[in-house]
């Protein structure tokens, strides 16, 4: 065992989960063009055989040149300010700056006008090309904490969220795929040089080499912006309840988001629902334990709908599942007065198909003949909720009161991966 802080860390009871100068691919841009620019030093374009200076030189771009990579008529085109040429059409090409970067110096490519560190690999992807950034682990990082955390929150804040987002980018990795993470949000946010700064270069050297473990297997280390209160099981949400994401307490209550109010005006919801022409009524069907919606029926003029929490989420742009409804009769939309709230059915369930169905028929509207019919006005919607993001994990709002309140990393990483060990790898 090592004591690092005070507290016993495990090494790894599985093989090194990384060794030093360990690689992570992270998809970057996939599209029909790549913005491409030199940034101190020459970038060179090679072919993918024999990469790091014994391939053949494709092209090279002088230091501060910019340039545009893209595909037309099935040929891959290299454009600069001095005029445009034919490069052969491999399957993948090779970025790179003619000389390693320093550490703090501006990166070694830029790419959508974003510097980064590591190689750009050019990838054919039928009609379009994916830019993936291989990046050292531990250059990635510092860009990562930076891009998910503000990077004056204090240093137990930042090195609780490097430990989860080295363990995650580590879990993440995938030998047979292309790329292991992407750059957004659907893993975790990267965004280059840009988001470095001091403090989050020395939360990552802080914990150097310290990842989450369950059991002697990488934890899934996922995280979220806030949980409005209280954190879920993964099961509720996901197809296997792991022992380490359990419900508990958060302490988000400094969040911008711990609540929030989104209104839906009819448009909106006949958008999202476009197969039942909207919504007449909606029912919350069953909740988590924590009150976060997993199921609910939508009743339109053309049928009705089941959905998940996580597709409702998604069709309506909320910010979580932790939500109640309000209905907003046509009648008073514009304000005239206080939405009637939804009340809870005998069941538990919030149910707004209760409410609308308390709503008189508005009268029928006669039809000039010629005339197209008037459209009959519908119900908007008020979404009251909590949090921000699926729930699962670390909370970062959570994070940070637990950081201002005297906790360390590990004892933050502790409350939120239930009976999780800190681990050394055999990286450090």
């Amino acid at each position: 065992m090592v004591v690092v802080g005070g507290v016993l860390l495990a090494p790894a009871a599985v093989a090194p989960v990384f060794a030093s100068g360990t690689e992570v691919r992270v998809l970057l841009l996939d599209g029909p063009a790549l913005p491409l620019a030199a940034l101190d030093r020459p970038l060179q374009l090679r072919t993918q055989e024999g990469q790091g200076g014994s391939a053949p030189v494709l092209a090279t771009l002088a230091a501060g040149e910019q340039a545009s990579l893209r595909l037309e008529e099935g040929r891959l085109q290299l454009e600069t300010a001095s005029g445009s040429r034919s490069l052969p059409l491999l399957a993948a090409v090779w970025v790179e700056a003619a000389a390693p970067a320093q550490l703090n110096a501006t990166g070694d490519f830029s790419l959508n006008q974003r510097p980064y560190r590591g190689r750009l690999q050019v990838r054919l992807n039928g009609a379009t090309l994916q830019a993936i950034n291989h990046v050292p682990l531990e250059s990635y990082l510092p860009s990562v904490v930076g891009s998910e955390m503000p990077a004056s929150w204090p240093q137990p804040a930042l090195r609780a969220q490097a430990v989860a987002a080295r363990t995650y980018a580590l879990r993440q990795r995938k030998p047979s795929a292309a790329f292991d993470v992407s750059a957004t949000v659907s893993s975790q946010v990267y965004k280059g040089v840009e988001a470095e700064t001091p403090s989050t270069r020395e939360a990552v050297a802080a914990t150097r080499g310290q990842v989450l473990t369950y059991g002697g297997q990488l934890a899934n280390a996922v995280f979220h912006s806030s949980a409005g209160g209280v954190t879920e099981n993964s099961g509720d949400l996901w197809s296997q309840q792991l022992p380490y994401l359990v419900s508990v307490p958060d302490f988000d209550q400094q969040s911008p988001v711990h609540q929030w109010q989104q209104r839906l005006e009819p448009e909106k919801l006949q958008q999202a629902f476009a197969e039942t022409g909207g919504v007449d009524r909606l029912d919350v069907l069953a909740t988590t334990a924590s009150g976060r919606v997993r199921q609910v029926r939508v009743q339109g003029p053309r049928g009705s709908l089941l959905l998940s929490g996580a597709q409702l989420r998604s069709r309506l742009g909320l910010r979580s599942t932790l939500v109640r409804f309000e209905l907003i009769p046509p009648e008073i939309a514009s304000g005239d007065a206080p939405p009637a709230p939804v009340s809870p059915r005998s069941t538990g369930v919030d149910s707004l198909g209760a409410a609308l169905a308390n709503v008189p028929p508005p009268p029928p509207v006669p039809v000039l003949e010629g005339q197209p019919p008037l459209q009959v006005p519908r119900p908007s919607l008020l979404v009251s909720g909590r949090g921000f993001g699926h729930g699962v994990g670390m909370s970062q709002w959570g994070a940070l009161a637990l950081a201002q309140k005297g906790h360390s990393h590990e004892q933050i990483l502790r409350h939120y991966y239930r009976g999780t060990s800190l681990s050394l790898d055999g990286g450090r």
